[in-house]
């Protein structure tokens, strides 16, 4: 039996889904007490690695993350435990506004000819 009525959901600018996803992040950290450090060191081991065809793309798509964060350039290539508490929020804050930003992003995308 499918539920009727109005929409349950409503599309969200980017700005608001970035407000959102900050929001979760702060409530995952208070209700959870979650450590992201783990999580963030394997994103950027991955991101770093030498053996993956593309990785002068992902050091770029890294070094992007970093600038939005604000991390200067001569910390982009330290580990996540030297970062400062507030530049790990920062690099937070900032993957979340590439995840809010991606999601606008063309469905289909094609190469031009």
């Amino acid at each position: 039996m499918a539920i009727e009525g109005a929409s349950a959901t409503i599309p969200l600018s980017p700005g608001e889904r970035l407000n959102g996803l900050n929001h979760i992040a702060e409530l995952r950290a208070k209700v959870f007490g979650l450590n992201i450090e783990p999580e963030l060191e394997r994103f950027i081991k991955e991101m770093r690695d030498p053996r993956d065809v593309n990785n002068k793309q992902n050091e770029r798509a890294l070094a992007a993350i970093f600038y939005m964060a604000k991390i200067p350039a001569e910390r982009h290539g330290v580990n996540i435990s030297d970062l400062t508490t507030d530049e790990k929020r920062e690099l937070v804050k900032a993957m979340n506004h590439f995840r809010a930003v991606v999601s606008l992003f063309p469905k289909r995308l094609t190469m031009p000819n």
